[in-house]
């Protein structure tokens, strides 16, 4: 049983800021403790202005949100890692030994791909990252409540993706 969820990006100032974010906003039943935390932080530092902007523009706040450095330690067996990327999802294997409860957070909502990072763009980067983010934590609400993804019609040229089947534990 999952009782912990962190997700997980590069420094902590953007991306995982906002999928928290949406998540602690979002309707569902849900109790968890909810975090996000990156890969590189080298000193605490307030969330990026475009992503609050863009949060804001949603009507979503992020009160006082500070990078948090990942930590091996604020992990058990009942914590749920959502990374933005393949190549966080392997750094948390290969710097922290975290393999088990680690899925990039597409893969967890049923879907190939990363987050792209807006980091740098334009204000509009930021709300294309805002609106995958929203649409994929839909999908990741729906498997934490229900144990399996939404029901969608697949195309047959679409490759088998094994997390989809109900029996998987999360």
């Amino acid at each position: 049983m999952i009782t912990k969820l962190i997700f997980v990006c590069t420094d902590n100032t953007c991306m995982s800021p906002i999928a928290e974010t949406i998540f602690r906003n979002a309707d569902h039943d849900l109790d968890l403790e909810v975090s996000s935390r990156g890969l590189v932080v080298l000193f605490p530092e307030p969330v990026n202005p475009k992503a609050e902007t863009v949060l804001a523009t949603h009507g979503l706040i992020m009160n006082n949100h500070t990078a948090r450095q990942f930590k091996a330690e604020e992990v058990d067996e009942q914590t749920l890692i959502l990374t933005m990327s393949t190549v966080q999802k392997r750094r948390l294997a290969i710097d922290f030994f975290i393999n088990d409860n680690v899925y990039t957070l597409p893969e967890f909502a049923g879907i190939h791909g990363d987050v792209d990072d807006p980091y740098g763009k334009n204000t509009e980067a930021y709300e294309e990252c805002y609106t995958k983010l929203y649409d994929l934590m839909q999908n990741v609400i729906y498997r934490l409540l229900y144990g399996r993804l939404p029901d969608i019609e697949k195309s047959e040229e679409e490759p088998h993706n094994n997390i989809i089947s109900g029996g998987e534990k999360t």
